[in-house]
């Protein structure tokens, strides 16, 4: 059950963004950009970048440098990415086209295009810092 605030409560903080740190700003934002984001080109020098997403989120990058002059102690996760980024495409085989755009453009895929148990079609491909972004459309 779910209630609202009441008027003397203040309001519940509205989840509006997902950050990512990177090594590289303009690899990972070139990776972006074939996965249909609008990112200006300015951007790509830039220590930040937001990209909209539907919904009203945004979409964040911040460079190593930037993270390091928040936290001076900030270091690379390592042992794995904990970001999984999930881009629906407009039907199967837009699936397995964008999966093999992107790996013939070297981009490193973690799994190719299979008909997944739960009735899409699936596929996982790394961007430029090793984080899992997920391709799916429904199955017919």
């Amino acid at each position: 059950m779910t209630t609202s605030p009441s008027p003397t409560t203040p309001s519940a903080p509205r989840f509006a963004a997902i950050g990512m740190v990177v090594a590289d700003m303009a690899a990972a934002l070139a990776f972006y950009r074939r996965l249909g984001l609008d990112i200006p080109a300015e951007a790509d020098t830039a220590p930040h970048a937001e990209a909209p997403l539907p919904g009203g989120l945004r979409l964040m990058w911040d460079s190593y440098e930037t993270a390091r002059a928040i936290d001076p102690d900030w270091t690379p996760p390592q042992g794995g990415t904990p970001t999984g980024l999930a881009f629906e495409c407009a039907g199967p085989a837009e699936v397995d086209k964008l999966y093999a755009e992107l790996t013939d453009a070297g981009y490193t895929g973690e799994k190719p295009p299979w008909d997944a148990f739960w009735g899409q079609r699936y596929a996982v491909v790394q961007d430029p810092d090793g984080h899992g972004v997920d391709l799916f459309a429904p199955l017919p």
